[in-house]
C-alpha cells in the first residue's frame, strides 16, 4: 500500500513539473510575440499550406504582396515567380532562400 502512495505521489509530482514547464513555454511564446520575435499565422493560411497549396503563392498573398513586387524583392522575374508558384518551374536552393528572405520566413517554410 505505502508503494502504491509512493508511485501516486511521484506521477503527481511529473504532473505538476510538465504544467509548469507549459506554463513557461507559454510564457516564454507569449513575449517573444509581444516583442516581434514570432508572429502568429492566421488558420487560413495553415490550412492553405496543409491542402497543398503551393507556398510561395499562399506567403505571397498572405503578406499582400503581388507577383510584380515579390519577385523584383527576390530578385528574380515575374514570369519565373509565377513558373515556380504555378510548379512549372523548381526553384535552385539560392532563388528559394532570396523568396523566403523576401517573404520574411525561414526555407523550411517554403520546403516542407
Amino acid at each position: 500500500m505505502q508503494i502504491f502512495l509512493v508511485d501516486i505521489a511521484y506521477l503527481q509530482l511529473i504532473e505538476e513539473v510538465e504544467l509548469l514547464q507549459d506554463i513557461r513555454d507559454f510564457d516564454a511564446v507569449k513575449l517573444a510575440i509581444e516583442q516581434g520575435k514570432e508572429e502568429t499565422i492566421p488558420g487560413e493560411v495553415v490550412f492553405a499550406l496543409l491542402d497543398g497549396e503551393n507556398p510561395i503563392k499562399v506567403w505571397r498573398e498572405y503578406r499582400g504582396f503581388t507577383q510584380q513586387q515579390l519577385a523584383e524583392r527576390a530578385g528574380i522575374s515575374p514570369a519565373y515567380l509565377s513558373q515556380l508558384e504555378t510548379g512549372k518551374r523548381v526553384g535552385s536552393k539560392g532563388v528559394l532562400l532570396a523568396i523566403a528572405h523576401a517573404l520574411n520566413i525561414s526555407l523550411d517554410d517554403l520546403v516542407f
